[in-house]
């Protein structure tokens, strides 16, 4: 009886710690691919003197993040229409970066751009032109 006691114990400590040990390796994973897109963002810039409307233009399209959903970029000089109101913004509602949002929409797949919205606390972010890149609550 105590054998089980204490094993029960033991797992009741152990699966949270475990899930949080999973889940802070995917926000890793995300980090490392979040700045491998914007490497890629910059060598196309370089190349062709404008960062490109989609991930499609620098063969990044296909990259999943770890919860299997594509990392989401809008580039702000985009000619598409409604651009100014997808923008991600901090609390104070400024903008996150000066020329385009990077972002994987985190294990629930919702976002808003406002960083304050529900949805877009678990988001892992590219934020300040690359200052900052990890969960969207610790920004």
């Amino acid at each position: 009886m105590i054998v089980l006691a204490v094993a029960g114990l033991l797992s009741a400590f152990a699966i949270p710690s475990y899930r949080d040990i999973l889940e802070k390796q995917k926000i890793g994973q995300c980090v490392r691919d979040l700045t491998r897109i914007a490497g890629q963002l910059e060598k196309y810039r370089t190349l062709n003197g404008r960062l490109p409307d989609t991930l499609l233009e620098v063969n990044l399209q296909d990259l999943k993040d770890p919860w299997g959903a594509g990392y989401d970029y809008l580039n702000f000089n985009s000619k598409d229409p409604g651009v100014a109101g997808k923008i991600r913004k901090d609390h104070n509602l400024h903008p996150l970066n000066t020329e385009f949002d990077l972002y994987s929409r985190g294990p629930d797949g919702k976002s808003n751009a406002p960083l304050t919205a529900a949805a877009s606390r678990d988001d892992v972010i590219w934020a300040r032109d690359g200052g900052f890149i990890g969960s969207a609550k610790d920004f």
